[in-house]
């Protein structure tokens, strides 16, 4: 999540914009100024987070934006949002394990597990020789 939004220029900006004074300067570091500049791949990284914020929920989204994405401490989202000393301890948790479930790395049910468990290839069932079919083919000048 992190770098879909460090790649979507979400994160607020700290200089001005003087990209608006020279509008034939496309070298810039920053995003474009208009929408039709934009790159799909920026646009995709946008929707990618909007999407694994809703997914975790409005009630813990901002608690993962202030320390996975803006890099902020504990301490300093709990001041922010208003919550008790050590409150941000039991709410990063629950905000990165609902930010798991959904990029699919933990799951709920036997079956998800079931999945996830093991390597994961594209080859067939026999795309890997056995020894004994090695062999064989070793044998036969």
């Amino acid at each position: 999540m992190r770098a879909d939004y460090w790649f979507a220029h979400l994160s607020p900006r700290v200089t001005a914009n003087w990209s608006a004074l020279a509008p034939s300067d496309r070298s810039r570091r920053g995003s474009p100024s208009n929408a039709a500049a934009l790159r799909d791949e920026v646009i995709a990284a946008k929707e990618r987070v909007m999407r694994a914020l809703n997914a975790v929920g409005p009630e813990v989204a901002g608690v993962l934006v202030d320390i996975c994405c803006e890099l902020k401490g504990l301490e300093e989202a709990e001041k922010a949002n208003g919550w008790p000393q050590r409150a941000g301890k039991v709410v990063l948790p629950i905000a990165l394990t609902r930010l798991a479930r959904h990029y699919g790395l933990i799951g709920g049910d036997e079956t998800h597990r079931r999945q996830r468990s093991g390597l994961r290839h594209w080859g067939s069932e026999d795309y890997r020789p056995t020894l004994e079919v090695w062999s064989k083919g070793r044998r036969d000048p």
